[in-house]
């Protein structure tokens, strides 16, 4: 074919393809039709549905099922292929799951044409409750990764289901195998661990440990801000829910539903205008009832609102005037818009979605190329219905910039911020920062850092020691060390004292490049803020002088260590007693070995992988005796 007939026919090709987007309106039309027999007509038989429906559609429709009964109709009776294809057997394990049909379950994983696999089945029978079966899974798991640990969401799913089953020393001995087994517990880990301790009474414990989370660099989610306003609300804690819907906002979280009870508690007891910020986005309108999905109800910190869910569903089901709320999937619209294509934009636009805050957020995050979000945030800005971004989009929209290390327009919106008096959350100032880290911007860092007060308003000290540990971290990502060495002076004399991961990752960084004058320097510039070093920090150097053939001085650093009460870790032992060996150092690789064998490994680690910049030992021990001393109580 010539070249301009064959120009000619991939435009024609092209332009006849029908939008993404009219595709999945017709999808969602279809959702909701049935969506709406499924809740107010159940028993009667389904209306006429396309043959064969794809499995997408057939796949939200069972997760948007009310019932596991109405789920399990609505499976038998789609037309489906033949055996039905896998992601429409997850939702429906998933539906049941969540209902605790534990029989069901086993009959449905039954029939799979190819077996789920053991972290998909711990998955499942955690949220259905069933302990065997999901313990079972779990060590099908772990016999998979015979020289490894499992991942992080497995442990996170035992305690969850020990918790559930009452069994309290059993998810706190979880929680201490996940640790000393290596997995590194994450944001979900402690959401249970809090969870854990509300549910049983201790919610200061609780606090304790909710309050020492930005220490250890963990993002606080909102459902533990949700479990805890819900409890202290009910108690009439006022003072304390002001301080942690304060300490909310400087994360950046939007409210959850749950805390709507909280909220209205709050207002009446005479704190208005502590409130007023979530009204409009916890009480829209006039306060209809509406059913969600599970799509529809995602948390903004990626965590399950299966829960959630099924208790808005138990609770609309109650009433007799329901509105349902149009499905909507934000993954799939902004799939549809990447490139920004202009016949999408205009399917967009016809389809006349009112837009909210948390909505766009969604949406946003959705992007996976941040042109298109950046178009798709310029463009909501103009579309009729009065929406206009806000701290919460605005904050979205400039991390997902500087993850791309788009420097110029993070600028104009910083400017735009400043212009408008919006505040930014703190934390969207220091994600900027740590996202600079990675594309090597250090110049654009330094200037965030050096305005962060006119984008956040006032940082209290806690936060200023998390912005500077931020733009140190990324001035050595950016081999700028010496830079980082001055800034390190300035913070000092700030009457800001570094903790001891900033300490441990300068410490890495300069070990890693041979500079060990620069190493010396930070051991005794931690001696004087009044820190010892621990074991990450006494393991850095013992690598660095292995690595640069200098065993007998790490060798004193071993004994200097040891002396402290502190053990290496086995990599670090192994390779102390290599470099020895290599260098015919006999009868001190017999006094190493001989020594780690008097003092033997302890009944925590003092070394924990990931160490450097993020969480250290003694902050993590601090979080297992605050949680095992309160279950140690109940079993005397």
């Amino acid at each position: 074919m010539p070249p301009r007939l064959l120009r000619h026919h991939l435009t024609s090709t092209f332009t006849s393809t029908p939008p993404r987007l009219s595709l999945y309106f017709s999808r969602a039309r279809l959702i909701d039709s049935l969506r709406f027999h499924l809740f107010t007509s159940p028993s009667l038989p389904f209306p006429s549905l396309p043959s064969p429906l794809d499995p997408i559609t057939a796949s939200h429709l069972i997760r948007c099922a009310p019932t596991p009964d109405s789920a399990l109709s609505l499976f038998t009776s789609l037309p489906l292929p033949s055996p039905p294809p896998l992601p429409l057997l997850h939702s429906l394990a998933s539906r049941l799951a969540i209902s605790a049909r534990a029989s069901a379950l086993h009959s449905l994983l039954a029939s799979f044409p190819v077996p789920p696999s053991p972290l998909d089945r711990l998955r499942w029978f955690s949220l259905a409750g069933d302990l065997p079966s999901a313990l079972s899974a779990w060590e099908s798991l772990r016999a998979t990764l015979p020289r490894g640990h499992p991942c992080t969401e497995s442990y996170n799913l035992v305690i969850k289901l020990y918790v559930s089953n009452q069994n309290h020393s059993l998810a706190v001995s979880t929680f201490r195998r996940m640790v000393c087994e290596g997995a590194i517990p994450n944001s979900r880990t402690y959401t249970e661990v809090i969870s854990h301790l509300v549910k049983s009474g201790f919610v200061e414990p609780a606090l304790e440990i909710f309050r020492l989370l930005p220490f250890m660099r963990i993002r606080r989610t909102s459902k533990q801000y949700n479990v805890l306003s819900e409890v202290l609300g009910s108690s009439d804690r006022f003072d304390d829910l002001r301080i942690l819907i304060g300490e909310m906002g400087y994360d950046g979280m939007l409210p959850g539903r749950q805390m709507r009870a909280a909220i209205l508690k709050m207002r009446e007891a005479g704190f208005v205008n502590e409130t007023d910020d979530y009204v409009t986005d916890l009480f829209p309108n006039n306060q209809i009832g509406y059913v969600v999905s599970l799509d529809n109800d995602e948390e903004e910190d990626g965590e399950s609102s299966d829960e959630d869910v099924k208790g808005e569903k138990q609770d609309i089901s109650k009433g007799a005037n329901v509105k349902l709320k149009p499905w909507m999937n934000p993954g799939a619209i902004a799939r549809a818009l990447e490139g920004w294509d202009a016949r999408e934009v205009s399917e967009l636009e016809e389809a006349k979605i009112v837009w909210s805050p948390r909505l766009v957020c969604k949406l946003l995050r959705a992007f996976k190329q941040p042109e298109s979000a950046w178009s798709f945030f310029c463009w909501v800005a103009y579309q009729p219905g009065g929406f206009s971004h806000d701290r919460h989009t605005l904050a979205r929209m400039v991390t997902i910039l500087a993850r791309h290390g788009k420097c110029e327009l993070v600028d104009r919106l910083l400017n735009k911020v400043r212009d408008e008096g919006i505040t930014l959350p703190y934390s969207t100032v220091r994600l900027i920062i740590d996202f600079y880290g990675l594309s090597k911007n250090a110049d654009a860092a330094i200037r965030v850092f050096q305005e962060a007060e006119a984008a956040c308003g006032p940082v209290p000290k806690l936060y200023q020691l998390l912005l500077y540990s931020s733009l140190l971290r990324t001035m050595v990502k950016c081999s700028r060390g010496h830079e980082a060495l001055l800034l390190l002076e300035e913070m000092i004399h700030s009457n800001i004292l570094p903790d001891i991961q900033t300490f441990a990752g300068l410490i890495e960084y300069f070990a890693g490049i041979g500079d060990l004058k620069s190493v010396h320097k930070l051991f005794g510039v931690m001696r004087q803020c009044g820190l010892k070093p621990d074991a990450y920090t006494y393991g850095v150097l013992i690598r660095a002088y292995c690595k640069i053939n200098r065993s007998m001085l790490a060798v004193r650093v071993f004994d200097e260590m040891l002396d402290a009460g502190l053990v290496p870790d086995k990599a670090t032992k192994e390779l102390l007693v290599k470099s020895l060996w290599k260098e015919g150092k006999m009868r001190e690789v017999a006094e190493v070995e001989e020594r780690c064998e008097d003092v033997g490994p302890g009944d925590w680690p003092d070394s924990l992988p990931g160490h450097a910049w993020t969480v250290c030992a003694s902050d993590m021990k601090r979080v297992y005796q605050i949680y095992s001393g309160c279950f140690q109580k109940c079993d005397q």
